[in-house]
């Protein structure tokens, strides 16, 4: 299904096919503390998607949530649930419907996924331009690495909801003075100042229409012919320009150049919709529980929840306690559903986790994101997919070839070397075959603007140039021309992959 179906700007869509977790109607139930989101109010609502009889959409805030914000205000906390409880949906069932069955299909080593975006969203960044950017850079990979695979690419943004951020403190000190973590535009701001720490639960509401704005602009660059796939070729073609002469991005290219003149020539209409719209889905960390409850829906087609602020929903690294709030939430939800793991995650644990999240073991349902660091990933992964093969698990593989390998400099920046990025991507792959398993995506954090934040590369950034365009409040970024490089690079592995002669 076309993002299109649904994005409709907060207000104008309907919910018909949705029942919302029903609102709280008395302020008694939002004092079970002044200083917790376990301050939310409860529902009572049917059993989850799963079978599970003990499941609600609020049935987290009786675990344990870690990397939450605490609110000084429960009533605040409360109006502003209350709020989002009635606003229309930002996606809906039939477009997470369609997002799971490519999915399974990926599960079953008939397709790739591409998850790229911004660390982080901001208010002040927001801009159509910025999204445009971002959107066009996945796009020209995707036509890269769908040539490259000879399989179809799930394209997934790193939009309209990536807002919130984990933070190692929850208290930030600066010359004596301690104040809130910043965590993200939807709890608090990034200025240092008592009133800007401050975790204000009206920012979820802003977050909620920037997304629904956000998600508007990408269903008009989906499908009013922004995507075109000859558009794209060009794109890619002033990137390979920047290139040596006869390297293999050039020859890559030369190929696509010669399949669009082929089917052009034999009659095919590369002015169809087939060739200038894409199915295009959002995802973000499942985080900010009060924000992911106050959105999830009862499909009435169905009687299955979802959570309708994104199509897909992950778990990162520091929130996936087997007995902890961000487990047992996504554990009742429809939505396709990732989690995030470390060397640090061993091959019972990953089995234990699976079995909470997708414990019917549905295809497509969950995806595992690798960040080690490519080192680590030699050592650890094998034993994790042996883990999974052993007990039949039916899951997506997800290379994140950026976490695990941020630096600080000498001059105080933080920063990933494209080659540290290169290399971990390469392991990923080459465990893979060892095992006999399905490099299933990759998941990057990247944007469509020129900036100098991480190193090496075509794009030549070093330690030096770092400065001169480092534009993120959050983690460092592949700028386009390294975002476009490493798809060349995927490309060229997955057309090993599927036999097809090298460039």
């Amino acid at each position: 299904m076309r993002l299109s179906t649904a994005l409709l700007i907060a207000g104008l869509g309907t919910a018909a096919a949705f029942t919302p977790a029903s609102p709280s109607t008395t302020t008694a139930a939002h004092k079970k503390s002044a200083l917790s989101v376990a301050s939310v109010p409860r529902t009572e609502t049917s059993s989850s998607v799963s079978g599970s009889d003990d499941w609600t959409p609020d049935s987290w805030t009786n675990a344990v949530a870690k990397q939450m914000p605490v609110y000084e205000d429960p009533e605040e906390l409360a109006g502003a649930v209350r709020e989002l409880e009635q606003v229309a949906p930002l996606v809906f069932a039939g477009e997470v419907r369609s997002l799971h069955e490519k999915l399974a299909r990926v599960s079953q080593g008939q397709g790739f996924v591409l998850m790229g975006g911004d660390c982080a969203e901001s208010f002040k960044e927001f801009h159509v331009n910025h999204i445009r950017d971002n959107f066009r850079v996945i796009m020209q990979m995707a036509l890269v690495m769908t040539f490259g695979s000879a399989m179809p690419i799930v394209k997934i943004g790193r939009m309209a909801g990536q807002f919130a951020k984990p933070r190692s403190e929850p208290n930030e000190v600066i010359d004596g003075v301690s104040l809130p973590s910043y965590r993200g535009d939807n709890v608090n701001k990034e200025e240092f100042t008592p009133e800007a720490r401050r975790n204000d639960p009206n920012l979820m509401v802003k977050a909620y229409y920037q997304s629904a704005q956000t998600l508007n602009i990408l269903r008009a660059f989906s499908t009013g012919g922004f995507a075109d796939i000859a558009r794209l070729h060009a794109w890619n073609l002033d990137f390979v320009e920047d290139t040596a002469e006869g390297s293999r991005y050039r020859k890559l290219a030369a190929k696509v150049d010669e399949s669009l003149r082929f089917m052009k020539a034999i009659g095919i209409d590369t002015s169809s919709p087939e060739f200038t719209s894409v199915d295009f889905y959002t995802a973000h960390e499942c985080l900010l529980l009060p924000y992911e409850q106050a959105l999830t829906r009862q499909d009435s087609t169905t009687g299955k929840w979802y959570d309708c602020s994104s199509h897909m929903l992950w778990v990162g690294e520091r929130t996936r306690d087997l007995d902890g709030a961000h487990l047992e939430f996504t554990r009742g939800i429809g939505n396709p559903l990732g989690v995030k793991i470390s060397d640090k995650c061993t091959p019972d644990e990953l089995i234990r986790i699976i079995n909470t999240m997708n414990p019917q073991n549905i295809p497509g349902k969950l995806s595992i994101i690798v960040r080690m660091g490519a080192e680590k990933l030699r050592k650890n992964l094998p034993e994790l997919i042996r883990a999974v093969q052993r007990e039949g698990k039916a899951v997506v593989w997800i290379s994140d070839p950026v976490h695990g390998n941020t630096r600080k400099t000498d001059n105080g920046f933080k920063t990933r070397d494209f080659d540290n990025v290169r290399a971990e991507l390469r392991a990923f792959f080459d465990v893979h075959d060892e095992m006999g398993s399905h490099p299933g995506g990759v998941h990057v954090e990247m944007t469509g603007e020129d900036v100098t934040e991480c190193t090496g590369g075509v794009s030549s950034v070093t330690d030096e140039s770092l400065k001169e365009r480092y534009n993120t409040a959050c983690d460092p970024r592949l700028n386009g021309s390294q975002a476009l490089e490493l798809a060349f690079l995927i490309a060229e592995r997955m057309r090993l992959r599927t036999g097809l002669p090298p460039l």
